[in-house]
């Protein structure tokens, strides 16, 4: 009976100790910083780069660093994520996201891929199904005097079984 208190307790221990590490490191995710970065890589610069906001690297972009204040005054401002990726959705389009909302229609954007490869999984059984119904196993070895007949021909004139 002791041995399996004792077992507890370090199960109870170890479980207690990665909570607080656990917790240590939400933390350090709240702080400004990360919060930036966080956000601009949920945004897409609107110089026509394609590229990721915080990632947009050509030289002499136009739009990025106004964009970058933009989001770093957000932020000072104390203004929820929410709230400052609706303020560039008003102010940009919906272009300026990185991905899609899940809601709406642009809820197909998250559904239309998975659907369409259900479906050519689908297609592509019904398809293998097709060509193999009614095909036996194994060939069915042919018994015709005139196969025969060239089947021989070939053995002598090849030296050969013919793999039959």
């Amino acid at each position: 009976m002791r041995s399996s208190t004792r077992f507890t307790f370090c199960i109870r221990t170890a479980q207690a100790l990665l909570l607080a590490v656990a917790v240590c490191f939400s933390l350090g995710a709240t702080d400004a910083g990360s919060r930036f970065t966080d956000l601009n890589h949920r945004l897409m610069c609107t110089c026509g780069c394609a590229e990721i906001l915080g990632e947009c690297n050509h030289v002499g972009c136009p739009n990025s660093a106004g964009e970058l204040d933009e989001l770093r005054a957000g932020i000072a401002a104390g203004t929820s994520d929410k709230e400052i990726l609706t303020s560039f959705v008003g102010k940009y389009g919906a272009t300026v996201l990185a991905a899609p909302t899940t809601q709406g229609f642009d809820l197909v954007a998250w559904i239309a891929p998975f659907a369409v490869f259900a479906a050519a999984m689908l297609g592509t059984i019904l398809l293998v199904r097709r060509w193999t119904v009614g095909k036996s196993e194994a060939p069915v070895p042919l018994t015709d005097p005139a196969t025969v007949a060239l089947r021989e021909q070939v053995r002598r004139d090849t030296g050969s079984d013919g793999g039959y």
